[in-house]
């Protein structure tokens, strides 16, 4: 038995082309995972800590061994909720859509609680960093407007993509898998998300 995480990112709900394939890829997972449990984070929903001068403030005394002022260490509490609960799920999913050729702010807000120091990731003067969340697969599901092929011009464009493989990457996670649903803002978008869907399914049985 695994539990699997789906961090949900667009507030569109049923509108939203990375909700409604991240939902077909759930269809999929539960029929062919029973025993499994899934849990949706909606990003939009979600409680997710400010990480303002009282958290950073209190990050950076339990890297220095000192201790917490008044309120830093509720507020230091606070982000290491949401990293143990990100850390306790076996599979991750995420959906999200494009904006202004990157994420959410939602999404990004989450990412900057979830990359700290001892939590996620170390770091050692020989070796580098290191991340911590390890043993366990993403799957990416990425819907965009338009299409950036890789190695073309308009792949310079996209900071959605190539930014959460890369931080995905930084704390651990070496099976990261990534599907687009692409272009949405075209007369073919329907067809294209039910290429995706039947991508998304056939994804689902693997994970």
């Amino acid at each position: 038995m695994a539990k699997l995480l789906h961090i949900q990112t667009s507030p569109m709900d049923d509108l939203s082309f990375s909700v409604r394939t991240a939902r077909a890829f759930l269809d999929t997972y539960r029929k062919a995972h029973p025993a499994d449990p899934v849990e949706t984070l909606d990003l939009w929903k979600a409680d997710i800590p400010a990480f303002d001068f009282t958290a950073a403030s209190g990050k950076y005394k339990v890297m220095r061994g000192l201790p917490h002022a008044d309120g830093e260490g509720r507020a230091w509490q606070r982000v290491v909720e949401v990293v143990d609960h990100f850390k306790s799920a076996d599979k991750v999913l995420v959906s999200s859509p494009m904006w202004n050729f990157g994420i959410p702010y939602r999404l990004k807000q989450y990412i900057d609680v979830l990359v700290q120091p001892g939590l996620t990731f170390s770091y050692d003067p020989k070796t580098g960093y290191s991340g911590l969340v390890t043993g366990r697969p993403v799957q990416l599901i990425l819907a965009r407007g338009g299409e950036y092929p890789q190695g073309t011009q308009s792949a310079g464009f996209d900071h959605q993509r190539p930014y959460l493989e890369l931080i995905f990457g930084f704390i651990g996670f070496t099976d990261i898998r990534t599907l687009l649903v692409e272009p949405t803002m075209r007369p073919a978008a329907e067809e294209n998300l039910a290429a995706a869907t039947r991508m998304a399914q056939a994804a689902a049985q693997r994970f």
